[in-house]
């Protein structure tokens, strides 16, 4: 393994975490652990059983405010990802030159752990999830966090692993300046969250290719050539690390590419080749061989067997709320997208599957573009069914070519909606291209409330 990183952040001292999800909280247990004296704020709710966590370990807190005069004593702040730079009190304690850090740089300073870092518009969660099945099945000690799973600050402070596999968000990764990704994968960029980039696409891209930062010669940058952003972005940046680039249009010796007779094909210097039938994968779908290139390539890069990256490869099952499969009632498929927040997910989405689709869809709208949907709303879907408390946008986008658009009072009343204009052999798809804050808690929320509805049809 390698030496655990020296990011000269202060190492003891008072540390303040702002947000108590997830990564705050892993965060401050791992601060505690290492000495120092912790203060968590979070201006909203805390939730119960990580008030639990914050009590069990003595660390102090508060809810519903952020104390100022506290927090700007701090040494350091390690702050959520969801918090804006913007914020206010983010201003300040910048204005008063504290370093302010995200928790999977925090973690990174007490592991010597190889970092594999996933990002990318779409497909990132399946292919974090992927990379770790294959790795595990192959009798790696692997870890999983990041934007997936428990907080990776949590694990350092209480786990060991030999490897990690983090799941990064364009929001994780700007929160960044020393961290460094031993293997940095990209898989796609598509405009998302441009609200939070002052709508410059170039902002976005920008945010993704922090992914390269502080890597060195010995390290490894996977990334699809065929993506049209990913390659205006390697105009402006040149990664240091050694390439291994995917594709379904070009063959790259070392990458990975698609043979004449439908199978990937994973070259990686000084490992015997690797291929396999796309047939024979257990995700299917164009963006899912491209996910299945980009683990494999990780993998490969780990010296695993062919037998087992093979194995692996055909047996995993994608995660919840991914194109995940609920039922099939009265011959028609239901499927679950809910995590599908963007416009190229649903994308992906409906190339996935064969006419007729039923498509329901909406939720809080990120300044979405939906023109790359037209041509498949208008060849593959029989209807639209709008959750969410404005649509507007997907009427005015999609309303030409969409056949029947309705809108919907709830989840349930979607699901028999979608119920009833559904033929057998159709496949009712929820697939939203749009935040859940409106009517859910969040997208798992939204997910499991259309399985429920489904299932009580």
């Amino acid at each position: 393994m390698a030496a655990i990183p020296t990011y000269h952040y202060p190492q003891q001292g008072k540390l303040a975490v702002l947000g108590a999800g997830e990564s705050g909280i892993g965060a401050a247990i791992l601060a505690k652990k290492k000495g120092f004296e912790v203060w968590v704020s979070d201006y909203g709710r805390i939730a119960d059983d990580y008030k639990k966590q914050l009590q069990d370990a003595s660390i102090s807190y508060e809810e519903g405010q952020h104390s100022e005069p506290v927090i700007l004593e701090a040494d350091i702040v390690v702050k959520s990802p969801g918090i804006s730079d913007n914020a206010a009190i983010v201003q300040q304690i910048k204005d008063k030159r504290i370093p302010v850090i995200a928790e999977i740089e925090f973690a990174a300073q007490y592991t010597d752990a190889k970092l594999i870092c996933i990002t990318g518009s779409n497909g990132k969660s399946t292919t974090t999830m992927l990379t770790w099945h294959i790795l595990s099945q192959g009798g790696l000690n692997v870890g999983l966090a990041g934007n997936i799973g428990r907080s990776f600050a949590l694990q350092v402070a209480n786990l060991q692993y030999d490897y990690y596999v983090l799941e990064l968000s364009s929001f994780m990764l700007d929160d960044m300046e020393h961290f460094r990704a031993d293997v940095a994968v990209l898989l796609n960029i598509t405009p998302d969250h441009l609200d939070r980039y002052d709508h410059k696409l170039e902002n976005y891209i920008d945010s993704k290719f922090r992914i390269i930062r502080n890597q060195r010669p010995e390290d490894l940058f996977v990334f699809c050539a065929d993506d049209p952003l990913t390659a205006e972005g390697l105009k402006r940046y040149t990664p240091v690390a050694k390439k291994l680039p995917f594709s379904l249009i070009e063959r790259f010796e070392p990458g990975s590419y698609l043979n004449s007779d439908n199978e990937i094909v994973i070259n990686v210097p000084n490992q015997d080749t690797f291929t396999m039938n796309i047939n024979e994968l257990s995700l299917q779908g164009k963006h899912n061989v491209y996910n299945n290139m980009a683990s494999g390539l990780v993998a490969k890069a780990q010296e695993l067997r062919n037998t087992t990256m093979k194995e692996s490869m055909g047996s995993f099952k994608n995660i919840p709320h991914r194109l995940e499969f609920v039922a099939c009632i009265a011959g028609v498929n239901y499927i679950n997208d809910s995590k599908a927040t963007n416009v190229n997910a649903v994308w992906y989405a409906l190339e996935s599957f064969a006419p007729q689709i039923v498509l329901v869809m909406g939720g809080v709208d990120k300044g979405n573009d939906y023109e790359m949907l037209r041509d498949l709303v208008r060849t593959k879907v029989r209807a639209i069914i709008c959750i969410g408390k404005d649509n507007s946008r997907i009427y005015d986008s999609l309303e030409e070519d969409a056949h029947i658009i309705v809108n919907s009072s709830n989840m349930r009343d979607a699901v028999e909606i979608a119920s009833h204009l559904a033929q057998k052999g159709d496949t009712v798809l929820l697939s939203p291209a749009c935040a859940s804050f409106d009517w859910f808690k969040n997208f798992e929320d939204r997910g499991n409330q259309f399985k429920e509805a489904v299932m009580d049809l």
